[in-house]
């Protein structure tokens, strides 16, 4: 195993009350996959409290959005006071809850606060930082997108690419890396990044060895976006 980029093996995953369940378990899973290739990798679920987080969001979605009659939870292993200090990645994912259920063109401050300062305050101790879906909705919040490229679900994209004009929001690309912040458009999107994350920081050869096992076709270029939107 060759390792491109400088050593990166804690990786820390943020979850909230109506998180998008394969934003995390996708990305998650080849990262657990990699481990088995990649001597002392962990991983961390971050929330705010231990309590077991569901998918279904704390207060209902507001019009127009999905509203799922199924839901499931993931247990976190650290809140953001006991989190590590030393994670070398976070990654943000999305949900319907990031919308202000009185209006869903607000991003859901209420919600968000409590990540916006853990993300914020863990940034700078960060060798990369990841947000899946609309969870760059979420980091735009904190400025640390301002000035940067980014991408995001498409089908958000009218309402998240105002939250924060100062973002370069990339409105064709199947996920986009400005410095060491990397974004991805909707849900399965994650997947691509994190094996294109896999690849730039282990090598091709582990991340083509993980994509066999999982038995996943994946899409290597950024730039071929086909939920991507024409903007004139």
């Amino acid at each position: 195993m060759a390792i491109n980029e400088e050593t990166v093996l804690k990786y820390g995953v943020l979850v909230y009350p109506g998180f998008q369940l394969i934003d995390v378990t996708g990305p998650v899973d080849i990262i657990n996959v990699a481990s088995s290739h990649i001597p002392g990798v962990t991983l961390d679920i971050i929330a705010e409290t231990l309590d077991p987080v569901p998918t279904k969001p704390s207060s209902k979605p507001p019009a127009g959005l999905p509203v799922f009659s199924t839901w499931q939870t993931l247990v976190p292993t650290h809140t953001f006071a006991t989190a590590p200090l030393d994670l070398d990645v976070l990654i943000v994912p999305g949900g319907v809850a990031n919308f202000n259920p009185e209006d869903v063109t607000k991003p859901n401050l209420e919600l968000m606060r409590p990540m916006l300062d853990f993300i914020k305050e863990r940034y700078p101790r960060l060798k990369h930082l990841i947000t899946i879906c609309t969870g760059s909705g979420i980091v735009s919040q904190t400025g640390l997108l301002d000035g940067k490229k980014a991408t995001m679900f498409k089908g958000a994209w009218p309402i998240i690419s105002k939250w924060r004009d100062e973002v370069n929001w990339v409105s064709k690309a199947r996920w986009t890396r400005d410095g060491n912040i990397w974004t991805s458009s909707g849900v399965t999107s994650g997947m691509d990044l994190t094996f294109d994350f896999v690849a730039k920081i282990y090598g091709e050869e582990v991340a083509q060895q993980v994509a066999a096992e999982m038995e996943y076709v994946r899409h290597t270029d950024a730039n071929i976006d086909p939920y991507g939107i024409d903007i004139e």
